[in-house]
């Protein structure tokens, strides 16, 4: 799997209807929040992608029996025989959102063990947000070489405040909270639409949960929690950056399973570029077609409802042959420029200025051999070769595979010059049914 590369071709107008997977950056956290539970939960529109397989091994590491049928997007996961708290560092160094097993299982098991948890490298992202709140909590923390050991030493309910809406932070103290007697609210919450559907699915299970203004988020702990059944929410992002790639080859689109609200600034700056976009009515269903002489915009990403950091990536690579100048800052992860040297080799005009990025409009991109740095850098790059001339090779495409369901396929679909060589999509899934 190591040495398969995307191959992406100069692509004529892509169009078409797509079904847009479920959200990535949901699936995760709730397949976490199953722990605070015992039995037989069912997860639909489940994305058949490496971090869900990688959050099945943490799961089945800790007792769980966790069935993917991939074919059907269904996900069976049985918490009924959970009997450890500690996490193999090698586990949590696949990805990131391992951490937030934490939570879960500080309230249910009283203490866990993990390693740092790993991901993309596109920033520090640490985990001082989790721990220190955790603390506030009651919990006590200690360090062990690159493991954090956390004991619920006397959990309390607590008044918790985020110096910064940090999504990974929220959903991690609002599931310790859960089972915690008392009432907790965490102030300045992130309240991304992924978290939504976190506490839609907590909801189910029988927590007690309010949203307040201003971004408060009000937990009365329970002393149970049952079992549920839930849709996993469609992905945004994924739907963003069809919405880009077809923008880039002057196509259309309809995006039947995708509201409006979840991308309002994003689609904004599409509209600023000169792109048509349209709803089926009260902001359901969208639909884009593309303009043929788009316009370089400029934007700044920040916490929703603002422009999203997952999609600024792609978004630059849409700049790099737009007429003028764009302007781009990105304000969450220090690291997410990563992908800049790859468009400056087929033949973008950037310059980078700390957080800044300057991007002027060429005629055109050429392809040539690239390599995706993390997982929107790699939609990134599809979305360059798409509009260059001649093909581009992409590597170290795991990431691609971390974030999207067969987006190629999809791709492909729609009439672009993609596929994956040397592909073996399935052959180290055993949890597969």
């Amino acid at each position: 799997m190591n040495n398969e590369h995307l191959i992406v071709k100069h692509s004529p107008p892509l169009s078409g209807t797509v079904e847009v997977s479920g959200a990535k950056n949901a699936v995760l956290v709730i397949m976490a929040s199953i722990l605070l539970t015992r039995g037989r939960s069912i997860l639909r529109n489940v994305p058949g992608i490496a971090d869900v397989y990688g959050m099945a091994e943490v799961l089945r590491s800790l007792g769980a029996e966790v069935l993917f049928n991939q074919a059907h997007h269904e996900l069976i996961i049985d918490t009924t025989g959970i009997n450890a708290s500690t996490i193999d560092r090698a586990l949590m160094q696949k990805m990131r959102a391992s951490v937030l097993v934490m939570g879960p299982l500080l309230a249910t098991q009283g203490n866990v063990s993990l390693g740092l948890p790993g991901g993309c490298g596109i920033g520090a992202r640490p985990i001082d947000y989790h721990l220190k709140n955790f603390a506030t909590m009651g919990v006590g923390i200690t360090y062990d070489n690159e493991s954090v050991i956390a004991h619920a030493q006397q959990l309390r309910a607590a008044r918790v405040v985020l110096e910064y809406p940090s999504v990974g932070a929220t959903e991690n103290i609002l599931m310790l909270a859960t089972r915690i007697s008392g009432i907790t609210e965490i102030i300045n919450a992130s309240l991304e639409p992924e978290v939504m559907d976190v506490i839609e699915v907590l909801k189910k299970m029988g927590a007690c949960i309010q949203i307040e203004a201003p971004a408060t988020i009000r937990i009365e702990g329970v002393t149970e929690l049952n079992p549920i059944e839930h849709s996993i929410m469609p992905d945004r992002l994924e739907a963003g950056s069809l919405l880009i790639a077809i923008a880039a080859t002057g196509g259309h689109i309809y995006l039947p399973n995708v509201d409006r609200p979840l991308l309002d600034v994003f689609l904004l700056k599409l509209e600023e570029m000169g792109h048509s976009i349209t709803t089926d009515g009260n902001g359901k269903g969208i639909r884009l077609r593309a303009t043929k002489t788009p316009c370089a915009v400029s934007f700044k990403t920040a916490p929703f409802p603002g422009f999203p950091t997952d999609l600024q990536s792609p978004m630059m690579a849409l700049q790099c042959t737009a007429e003028g100048k764009s302007i781009i800052e990105e304000t969450v992860f220090e690291n997410r420029f990563m992908h800049v040297p790859y468009l400056q080799k087929m033949g973008a005009k950037i310059e980078v200025h700390g957080n800044k990025a300057v991007i002027t409009g060429v005629v055109e991109l050429h392809g040539t051999s690239v390599v995706a740095t993390d997982i929107r850098a790699s939609m990134a790059l599809v979305v360059a070769g798409l509009m260059a001339q001649g093909t581009t090779s992409i590597s170290k495409i795991h990431h691609w595979r971390r974030g999207y369901d067969g987006l190629e396929n999809k791709l492909h679909s729609l009439g672009a010059h993609i596929n994956l060589q040397d592909s073996s999509t399935t052959k180290n899934c055993p949890i597969i049914l």
